[in-house]
């Protein structure tokens, strides 16, 4: 069996800030292992907070974690190494996790819109709707769908013929498809489904839900406007923050653009470190009911 190894070059200066990077995005991950678990543990202790919605923010912050754990251990070694190198089988585990999780995100968000549309625009059916079953499938669609269609794309790559083993990047992504020597068109017209399936239509059930929600309750009474805006928006805003930071690789990644090197280690760093770390205090300030428990923990903290 040959051992093919593939080398990053997008670190900037490296020899000289590895120790402040090191550090720095060690303790980016400390934050959130911590930050997303203390609000996965209050939604597991707290019998107000087992309902649908919560436990579906749990289940997105889960996932969040997950994702951190696919990236961050193996940043932190290479800040660390002298050659910053990946074998090429752990290359194609690395992106075959990243990019399902990526799409469990989006997939989890649209389950979340679902839930708010039923729970605000149908609320007399919203207990035999949101049954224990319904949610368990949900969560179940969400994170095998796009672990299938990403693992069709990762087993192309195994026997696939590489003219070139240097990445751009700082992890495995996208741009693995351009060591190649031949491109496939069946493959790349398969990741363009894989991406309307996984991010587009779920953003498009998204926008259609929220549309829905907020015509609903512009006509109804105050307390369904307060509602709709409590829940809603938090929502809103992370899928505004991880929609944005994906594009950069959907298409700045696959198109191939001439960003400068800063630039995309920048950037590379954002989509590993900020929607991870936004979600747990977007949820943690806006959500009323984990705010309360959150806000009963650290003053119980302060007075022991």
């Amino acid at each position: 069996m040959n051992v093919t190894y593939l080398s990053f070059e997008g670190h900037v200066e490296l020899d000289k800030y590895r120790y402040l990077y090191f550090v720095i995005m060690f303790a980016m991950y400390v934050l959130i292992i911590c930050s997303n678990s203390t609000i996965m543990c209050l939604i597991m202790i707290h019998k107000s907070l087992h309902e649908p919605m919560y436990i579906f923010i749990a289940a997105l912050l889960l996932n969040s974690v997950l994702l951190s754990t696919t990236i961050y251990p193996k940043l932190l070694i290479d800040f660390l190494s002298e050659k910053q190198i990946i074998l090429y089988q752990a290359c194609l585990l690395q992106i075959f996790l990243f990019y399902a999780l990526s799409g469990s995100e989006f997939l989890l968000l649209a389950v979340m819109s679902y839930d708010r549309y039923v729970s605000i625009c149908k609320p007399l059916q919203y207990p035999t709707i949101m049954t224990k079953a319904t949610v368990n499938t949900l969560l179940l669609v969400a994170w095998l769908t796009p672990a299938v269609y990403v693992a069709v794309l990762v087993i192309d790559f195994i026997n696939t013929i590489l003219c070139s083993f240097t990445l751009k990047g700082i992890f495995c992504n996208n741009a693995i498809n351009h060591l190649r020597c031949v491109s496939s068109r069946v493959m790349t017209a398969y990741g363009l489904i894989v991406l309307c399936s996984v991010a587009l239509l779920p953003m498009l059930f998204i926008l259609f839900t929220y549309t829905r929600i907020i015509t609903i309750a512009m006509k109804s009474g105050r307390e369904v406007r307060k509602k709709a805006a409590q829940t809603c928006l938090p929502h809103l805003l992370v899928l505004i923050n991880y929609s944005c930071l994906i594009t950069y690789d959907v298409v700045i990644i696959r198109m191939e653009s001439d960003l400068p090197k800063t630039a995309r280690f920048a950037m590379a760093l954002q989509i590993i470190t900020y929607n991870p770390l936004c979600n747990p205090v977007i949820y943690g300030l806006k959500m009323k009911e984990i705010s309360k428990h959150l806000k009963n923990l650290f003053c119980q903290t302060k007075v022991k």
